[in-house]
């Protein structure tokens, strides 16, 4: 979809902080995070939410985003993370190009809304994160 902000990122018109990429998957940290580490998985073909996604995919779409949470757990100490995919305007949805969002926890944590990254402190955990990979 040419308007599609997801899309961009993934043909590479905008530039993002990736984490993990494969055929069919894109992972990134999130432009506005919730939490330090808040990371999205978007899907390479463009799906309007997570309804039209087929079976196949799917599967391959929960393993993916649990390998980069154990990724971030491991990368951040902490052990728990909240998955979290919204359908649908109602349910807080605001791109409609499917995308699950990945949200390390600590103990105690608020949402931070508007959280910023310090430019090196970014690329640090970037750089800490994909040697988690496993």
């Amino acid at each position: 979809m040419e308007d599609c902000l997801f899309c961009k990122i993934v043909n590479g018109e905008i530039p993002c902080d990736k984490i993990y990429e494969d055929e069919d998957f894109l992972a990134f940290l999130d432009i506005s995070p919730m939490y330090y580490g808040h990371t999205l998985l978007v899907t390479k073909k463009h799906f309007k939410d997570i309804s039209e996604v087929p079976f196949e995919i799917l599967s391959k779409y929960l393993n993916i985003a649990n390998l980069i949470a154990k990724a971030l757990c491991k990368t951040l100490d902490v052990e728990d993370y909240n998955i979290r995919i919204n359908k649908g305007k109602s349910a807080g949805q605001i791109i409609f190009h499917v995308h699950l969002h990945i949200l390390p926890r600590m103990r105690g944590d608020a949402c931070l809304n508007n959280f910023k990254y310090k430019d090196l402190e970014k690329k640090k955990l970037l750089s800490k994160i994909k040697e988690n990979l496993i």
